[in-house]
């Protein structure tokens, strides 16, 4: 690493630190020509791939634009900030365990889903609506059928309210 005050090109590390969050690794640094100290902070790059739209262009992947997604399916929903932003990180997460050079936006799409699926219904029926071009009411239906569906009975519902009330229980006494 050159050093920012005289430009020489050897630098030794004195003191490293694992961000928090674990991203990121502050280093700091000494230059052995002019003694400087300065700090340097070290993340990893992952490239993610090219996502390609419906109309064959490529672009590089934007994690504002999942976000945006996200935001406009949840608007004036009730649901954290901290799990909208993991969802987006899960998001992020398939596309680079996925291996591909280059992605359909219909597979991104797709991941958003799932995770709006497990986030919010009424989100996540916003999403698909746009998503998948509803035209008409049986559109909505039908997807919220299918919705309905993948969620457990409301015998199954109860069992798990139970089961998580006695966890409450256990946990106070």
């Amino acid at each position: 690493m050159y050093c920012p005050f005289c430009q020489h090109a050897d630098t030794r590390v004195i003191d490293s630190r694992v961000s928090e969050d674990g991203a990121t690794i502050r280093r700091r640094r000494e230059c052995e020509a002019c003694n400087g100290r300065f700090s340097t902070l070290e993340t990893v790059e992952l490239k993610l791939p090219a996502i390609v739209k419906s109309d064959g262009t490529r672009e590089a992947f934007d994690q504002r634009k999942v976000r945006a997604g996200f935001d406009r399916a949840l608007q004036k929903r009730a649901v954290p900030e901290e799990k909208i932003e993991a969802a987006v990180r899960a998001v992020v997460h398939h596309l680079r365990i996925s291996g591909e050079r280059e992605v359909p936006s219909i597979k991104v799409g797709e991941f958003v889903m799932n995770e709006l699926r497990k986030l919010d219904h009424v989100g996540y029926v916003r999403f698909a609506s746009v998503y998948r071009s509803f035209e008409d009411v049986a559109d909505f239906r039908e997807e919220i059928e299918k919705l309905e569906r993948d969620l457990p009975s409301s015998t199954e519902q109860l069992q798990l309210l139970g089961d998580v009330i006695a966890l409450t229980k256990k946990k106070k006494g």
